[in-house]
């Protein structure tokens, strides 16, 4: 059923039930975002697309739209919210840009850039994190994780279904495993989705490090915004 929401002010038209941070990039309007993908079912764990609904600030991924929602996006106390929060995932992990194999094509950064972030207002913390790389396909860099969920969610054994990816420990002590077993029986192509799904540098490619030359990496050819108001898949 087609339905009116206002967003900062804006009226506009959308389907009943859709995400809203669809319904904003289909109008528009840029939310950033860390976790979430069109089309895949929502993780709501990185909150970076925060914004208020009727006053009260949700994670706009988890959020149907309804008749008469009023939300705000473009709100300086929301603005400083969503920056603080990605300077908080740059200050809890070891993130070393220049040297990274996922830089130009690293949503993270990306974000950043969109943000206006320059340095991270907390410590940071430097954490010791060991890398694995057991698989026969893929190297785990655990320093670049941000705790998204896709690869655990969404990269699954193809004969069993089984999730390849998953996180152990709480806190400051959880980290990203891989079933090795399971990972080596991942075809080529199932490898590259799942580089692809990592928003950062997390899990990279054995064998192919910096694919795509500087000045021809997705982020550098068109910024995430474009990217994700044309509906491209950041």
């Amino acid at each position: 059923m087609s339905i009116q929401i206002s967003i900062d002010g804006v009226s506009m038209n959308a389907e009943e039930g859709q995400p809203l941070v669809d319904v904003a990039a289909d109008n528009g309007v840029y939310i950033p975002t860390l976790c979430y993908q069109r089309g895949k079912p929502c993780l709501g764990t990185c909150r970076v697309c925060s914004v208020k609904v009727n006053g009260v600030v949700n994670a706009s991924c988890t959020v149907k739209v309804a008749q008469g929602m009023e939300v705000q996006v473009n709100e300086p106390e929301l603005n400083d919210m969503r920056k603080g929060l990605v300077e908080a995932l740059f200050s809890e992990g070891n993130h070393n840009c220049p040297s990274c194999e996922k830089s130009g094509r690293c949503e993270l950064q990306a974000t950043g850039y969109e943000l206006e972030m320059v340095v991270s207002r907390f410590p940071y913390r430097f954490p010791v994190r060991v890398q694995d790389h057991a698989s026969e396909k893929i190297w785990l860099e655990r320093d670049r994780c941000i705790f998204c969920q896709r690869c655990v969610e969404f990269v699954r054994d193809q004969a069993t279904g089984k999730k390849i990816f998953s996180i152990s420990g709480r806190g400051t002590n959880a980290r990203i495993e891989i079933d090795v077993d399971l990972a080596n029986a991942m075809s080529n192509e199932q490898v590259k989705q799942a580089v692809d799904m990592c928003p950062v540098g997390t899990i990279i490619e054995k064998g192919v490090g910096y694919n795509h030359p500087v000045l021809q990496r997705k982020f550098e050819v068109k910024t995430l915004r474009e990217r994700v108001l044309s509906g491209e898949t950041p």
